[in-house]
């Protein structure tokens, strides 16, 4: 794991390691994950699958929950996400 990662964990409220699974697990993972959490939270998620980007991007489009911070590790192999629950939108 990386710096990022560790500074991204430290923020958030929880963390998701969907590392290794290919899509459409990451998302529907994350999807189960942001359920579960109340308004405000931060759900930190890792994933290794580079689709993730797009996924994420057009679900968060269709909700209320917020992109905060987006990135990836140096050689492209991981992708992080801060998300901030909001489910007023549902």
């Amino acid at each position: 794991m990386t710096e990022l990662w560790n500074r991204l964990t430290n923020q958030a409220d929880e963390v998701l390691d969907v590392k290794g699974l290919a899509c459409p697990m990451p998302l529907l993972k994350t999807k189960q994950r942001l359920n579960k959490l109340e308004d405000g939270c931060l759900l930190a998620v890792v994933t290794t699958d580079k689709g993730s980007i797009r996924d994420f991007a057009a679900f968060l489009e269709l909700t209320a929950h917020r992109l905060v911070e987006q990135s990836q590790d140096a050689d492209n192999s991981e992708y992080y996400f801060l998300i901030h629950t909001d489910h007023s939108g549902e």
